[in-house]
């Protein structure tokens, strides 16, 4: 990509007011106890949470990964965005009562005060591994690459660089500076996704403007605009028809919005429970907003007729093809935005897990609140370094999307099931929660291996079932009533305000149309 000195100045003056709003905030926010530095002090405000959910949770992975499967696939993977606004609503109504209630850190700590500690230690491993392993090496993978393909940086620098990006404000300022920084980079996210898709549309419309484009765009593939694949669908696999509506995708979204840690941590650092309902509903809102910004370059780089090396390719040739001087660095500056901000993020709740849930459960119990605002920023450190050495053996992977999906996906029905039985169902007892965690990576290699023709999110709902059935089966053996640590819930504890009510009636009523539209 040919940068303007216009690009540029856009481009580096973005870079410089996040590292300064960071480190800015870093100072003026206290960090020196566990809460300041892990939770914000628990101090945040509704818009705030929206935007950091948003903000951790679309990066390359998304803007990259998932606009290369709408390259391949076409609409149909914006199933993951429209679905997760309807979850954002039932999260935040019947399930962040209770956690913030219990007032926890982190979603380990709340499976050990309604299981026992064995199971808040298996999962906290898990998620760890996870976290490093699959989603930081991912994010680091997929904006290294975008940053080869638009501005012809090595791979492995490309990578060096976003993790030393990221590590400057988020080890030194703590969840205080990812939050306010974030909201600087949804609206860089926002306004420079939406600025590529119009210039697409409008080049694919002969100028004629994005409407036009777009209209241009569904006359010539129809096929990609398919929400509902049908079983003769090459791609049936990644998307199993109706099965995205009522089967697996459930898993997957409750799993990532309402037992995922550095989604959930936002909320537990809200003000109040008003304030976290209020942030994820306005974060419902943006999810329906976002398939615009992530999936139709990726439509439209198909519907040019142009033939990548890899899919993962077709946001970063959309931005490189079709906007014009002087808006590039804005457009760039909103994809490392969203890279940036989910590397802080994950960086964040990795060292969150592992210092409140880890170190100091077993090897520091009485470690004073500096000391673990430094093994926080120590571990931080940590996990981005072994990112870095493990992302660019990504570089085998097609479509990078679908690759997080299913490996995260062997963690997600254990999770759910172990959740959803223990917020709601008293007899359920930690051995079968422990029982749970235990199997369920075992259980999805186990079917990937003996069925690897099942749609992995049909595999993630029947994995579920097998394991909820665990939980239930040696539930009922050691259990006669309900469980000693069962949730007591009161009368009030789901009553929510009229701003809610009629926000999650609009978002719902948004969501119904569109899947009308696109059936």
């Amino acid at each position: 990509m040919n940068f303007s000195t216009v690009d540029f100045i856009v481009f580096f003056g973005y870079c410089f007011i996040v590292l300064g709003l960071g480190l800015f905030i870093a100072r003026k926010k206290s960090t020196g106890d566990s809460e300041g530095y892990f939770l914000a002090g628990k101090s945040l405000p509704w818009w705030a949470i929206g935007t950091s959910l948003i903000a951790a949770n679309i990066s390359a992975e998304q803007m990259i990964g998932m606009s290369g499967s709408g390259y391949v696939i076409g609409l149909a993977i914006a199933s993951y965005e429209w679905m997760a606004a309807l979850t954002l609503i039932l999260v935040a109504k019947y399930m962040l009562p209770v956690f913030l209630e219990k007032g926890i850190y982190t979603m380990p700590q709340f499976l050990e005060n309604r299981f026992d500690e064995r199971v808040r230690a298996s999962l906290a491993v898990f998620w760890i591994l996870v976290y490093i392993f699959v989603n930081l090496t991912s994010v680091l993978y997929l904006g290294a690459l975008s940053l080869e393909t638009i501005m012809g940086f090595d791979l492995r620098y490309g990578i060096i660089g976003l993790a030393v990006f990221s590590a400057i404000y988020t080890i030194y300022g703590g969840l205080n500076a990812i939050a306010f920084t974030d909201v600087i980079q949804v609206t860089f996210l926002v306004l420079g996704g939406l600025m590529t898709t119009y210039f697409a549309l409008n080049a694919f419309g002969g100028g004629e403007g994005a409407i036009a484009g777009f209209i241009e765009l569904y006359d010539q593939v129809p096929e990609k605009f398919e929400m509902i694949l049908d079983p003769s669908n090459p791609h049936y696999q990644e998307l199993p028809g109706l099965g995205v509506i009522f089967g697996g995708l459930w898993v997957a979204n409750i799993s990532y919005w309402g037992c995922n840690q550095y989604i959930i941590q936002r909320a537990l650092a809200a003000k109040s429970l008003t304030e976290a309902q209020r942030g994820l509903m306005f974060a419902g809102y943006l999810k329906l907003l976002m398939p615009l910004i992530v999936v139709i370059p990726g439509i439209a780089a198909f519907g040019f007729g142009v033939d990548l090396l890899r899919p993962d390719e077709a946001y970063p040739w959309t931005l490189n093809e079709f906007v014009i001087t002087g808006f590039r660095g804005l457009a760039f500056a909103a994809l490392i935005a969203a890279i940036a901000s989910s590397l802080s993020s994950m960086t964040n709740s990795t060292s969150t897990i592992f210092t409140l849930d880890i170190y100091k459960i077993h090897f520091n119990k009485e470690a004073s609140e500096k000391n673990l605002v430094l093994t926080g920023r120590v571990m931080s450190f940590i996990a981005l370094f072994l990112a870095v050495l493990v992302a660019p053996l990504l570089e085998n992977f097609g479509q990078a999307f679908q690759f997080i999906q299913e490996f995260t996906g062997f963690v997600s029905p254990g999770v759910v099931a172990i959740f959803l039985l223990g917020l709601y169902w008293k007899p359920a007892s930690a051995n079968g929660a422990l029982w749970a965690a235990i199997l369920t990576i075992p259980l999805s290699f186990l079917f990937k291996w003996l069925v690897p023709d099942l749609p992995f999110l049909d595999r993630m709902g029947i994995v579920f079932l097998i394991l909820c059935g665990v939980i239930i089966l040696i539930s009922l053996y050691e259990n006669t009533g309900k469980d000693p640590k069962a949730i007591e819930f009161r009368k009030e504890l789901f009553h929510t305000g009229t701003v809610f009510n009629v926000g999650s009636i609009g978002a719902s009523a948004i969501l119904a149309i569109l899947y009308l539209l696109f059936w």
